[in-house]
């Protein structure tokens, strides 16, 4: 990603419609959850180009190549303990917001998907809702079915290889 690329999707997301200050279930204005759902979509985007780790490599450089100016002193080391943590624990927040997000939309997705498709349990549609002991109850069924299906995956793998070589795909 470019840092022109940067600024325009700064700028894109800047200039989206902004949505009412209408106080949502949980008692937040909408506002104030779009805006940090737009700023946290632009940082997750920044900070997780190689422009961003370029320069993070570069701070560690200066602040490594100043050592010797600030003699080593407890002061120099303070300065990057304490610039990684407020970075660390701000990021935190931003990563699971973004991971949230894609989590949420990947599950509707696929909730879509069971839903269009003729024979398939749409009791699976809120699997993330479940307890861990459901959800490992489920997956051992799933085992239990796949060994008793004797050996369809396999061939349905081999069958996925063949149409991909078809295509002229190489699958090494």
């Amino acid at each position: 990603m470019t840092l022109r690329h940067v600024a325009e999707r700064i700028h894109v997301v800047a200039a989206a419609e902004p949505v009412p200050a209408a106080a949502t279930q949980d008692g937040h204005h909408a506002s104030q959850s779009t805006l940090f759902r737009r700023f946290a979509l632009v940082a997750s985007e920044c900070l997780g180009s190689s422009w961003a780790f370029a320069g993070a490599f570069i701070v560690i450089l200066a602040w490594a190549a100043s050592g010797p100016v600030f003699g080593f002193s407890s002061n120099w080391q303070l300065v990057i303990n304490t610039g990684t943590t407020i970075v660390t624990f701000l990021m935190v927040f931003l990563v699971q917001n973004t991971q949230n997000r894609d989590t949420l939309a990947m599950n509707l997705k696929l909730d879509e998907l069971l839903r269009g498709t003729k024979g398939a349990r749409t009791t699976l549609v809120h699997l993330e809702d479940l307890s861990d002991e459901d959800l490992h109850r489920l997956r051992d069924e799933f085992q239990a079915l796949a060994e008793r299906s004797g050996g369809v995956f396999e061939s349905a793998t081999e069958d996925v290889e063949e149409e991909l070589a078809d295509r002229g795909h190489d699958i090494a």
